[in-house]
C-alpha cells in the first residue's frame, strides 16, 4: 500500500534535520548536521542522499544549514528557500555559490508526490518559515524556531496527522538557568522559542481526531529536559481527550522513532 514516512534525525541548538519519505519522493527538512551523519541514518532508512530530492530551509541560522555545501556539490541536492533567507546566507562566503529553488510564503510548491506550504513565523532570523506538507489526504506540521504562537501558526497547523513542535524550554528552568539575562531574555522574546507551556497551547488550538503523534522538538539541553516536556504535553492532551496520541520526545543527536501510515490506493 502506498505510505508516507516521518523521522528526526536531529533536533536541537547543535543540529536539525528531519525526513519525510512517500514510495518515490524524499525530502530533509533542514540539513544542521553533519553530511556524513545525514548519510548514516539515510542508510539506515534503506536510501541515500544520491536519491533524496530536495532540503527545505527553515531559515539561515547555522544548526539548520550546516550540511549544505557538501551536499550539493557532492551529490546534486536541490535546495529549497524563500528569497530572505537565501539573501541572508549568500553573506556568507561558504554559502555564496549554492544554486537554489526560491519559493515565496504562503505559495504552495511541490516536491515530487508532495506538496510544501511554507508560512511565516516569528524568530529572530530574516525571513523564517514553518511548514505544512501535504500528501494525498495526510498532513504533517513543522513548527520549531519560534517565538510566538501566533494565529497564523495555529491556522496552518489544524487538522495535522503528525506534528514537529518546539518545545525549547521550560519557565522555571530557563529562569534557573546560569545563562547571561541577555540570552534568558532572547529565548522567552517574540523573536525568540517556544516554551512548553506555549506548545501546549498551539496544541490545544490545533488538535483533532486525525492527530496520531507529536514529535516535542528542540530541546534545550540547560533550560528543559525531556521528562519534564513530554509531562507537560501527555497531561495537556490527556486532559483535552487526545490520549490516543503518541508523544516523542526529539533527541540532539539520535533519530526519531519513524511514523508511518498507509492509506488505501
Amino acid at each position: 500500500m502506498p505510505s508516507i514516512t516521518l523521522c528526526t534525525f536531529a533536533s536541537g541548538s547543535t543540529g536539525n534535520c528531519a525526513f519525510i519519505a512517500t514510495d518515490t519522493t524524499r525530502v530533509l527538512m533542514d540539513a544542521g548536521i553533519s553530511t556524513r551523519r545525514i548519510e548514516a541514518h539515510l542508510q539506515g532508512m534503506g536510501t541515500s542522499l544520491a536519491e533524496v530530492d530536495g532540503v527545505c530551509i527553515t531559515h539561515e541560522h547555522s544548526d539548520h544549514i550546516q550540511a549544505l555545501p557538501v551536499m550539493q556539490r557532492k551529490y546534486g541536492v536541490k535546495l529549497y528557500a524563500n528569497a530572505g533567507t537565501v539573501e541572508s546566507l549568500a553573506r556568507n562566503p561558504k554559502f555564496r555559490d549554492l544554486h537554489w529553488h526560491v519559493f515565496t510564503n504562503g505559495h504552495p510548491f511541490e516536491i515530487g508526490d508532495l506538496l510544501f506550504e511554507p508560512y511565516s513565523i516569528p524568530h529572530d532570523a530574516f525571513d523564517p518559515v514553518g511548514y505544512v506538507v501535504r500528501w494525498r489526504d495526510v498532513k504533517i506540521g513543522f513548527a520549531t524556531d519560534i517565538g510566538l504562537p501566533t494565529h497564523l501558526i495555529k491556522q496552518q497547523l489544524k487538522g495535522c496527522h503528525v506534528l514537529v513542535l518546539e518545545t525549547n524550554h521550560d519557565h522555571v528552568l530557563l529562569q534557573e538557568a546560569q545563562r547571561p539575562w541577555s540570552l534568558k531574555q532572547r529565548i522567552a522574546g517574540r523573536q525568540g522559542h517556544l516554551s512548553n507551556e506555549q506548545a501546549v497551547e498551539v496544541l490545544l488550538a490545533v488538535a483533532g481526531p486525525e492527530l496520531q503523534r507529536v514529535y516535542a522538538a528542540h530541546l534545550s539541553r540547560e533550560c528543559n529536559c525531556p521528562n519534564v516536556a513530554r509531562g507537560t504535553l501527555r497531561r495537556a492532551l490527556d486532559g483535552a481527550g487526545f490520549s490516543h496520541v503518541e508523544l516523542v520526545v526529539a533527541s540532539p543527536t539520535e533519530a526519531s522513532a519513524c511514523w508511518t501510515l498507509e492509506v488505501n490506493p
